[in-house]
């Protein structure tokens, strides 16, 4: 069954903003089949995650120092865009990147963006999301 806002098909196209579709996408990642290589990947899945209602992977991706016990994802909300704003580090060999993104959404009829500059740090090899600030 599909979490709410995932693609209808196989083919639905990714809501990252990449343009693949969804289960090559960050659904690979959604289903444990991949790690993201970079941390703007990863930022990537975690918006993903939120269009599609996936709060146990938007958990699993949380570093353990910050990560809250459970977390709740309001079905108001519809994540409908993203922007990648900068990227600094979080590549390949890296060990720590910062994004900053804007992501658009729906809730309740009124429209409205999140800017947010994250960071995130390798845990355990895997990149994680350690924190955001809200500008």
């Amino acid at each position: 069954m599909a979490k709410r806002g995932e693609p209808d098909s196989p083919g639905g196209t990714c809501p990252c903003g990449s343009g693949m579709p969804y289960v090559e996408c960050c659904g690979r990642l959604h289903r444990g089949e991949a790690d993201a290589p970079t941390a703007e990947t990863l930022m990537r899945s975690r918006y993903s995650a939120f269009a599609v209602g996936d709060a146990a992977y938007l958990l699993r991706s949380w570093h353990s120092s910050t990560r809250p016990a459970r977390l709740r994802l309001d079905p108001g909300e519809r994540w409908t865009g993203l922007e990648v704003v900068d990227t600094e580090r979080g590549g390949l060999f890296d060990t720590t990147g910062t994004v900053e993104f804007r992501a658009h959404y729906r809730e309740r009829g009124r429209a409205g963006t999140l800017t947010e500059r994250s960071r995130f740090v390798r845990e355990d090899g895997r990149w994680v999301y350690l924190d955001g600030e809200t500008l």
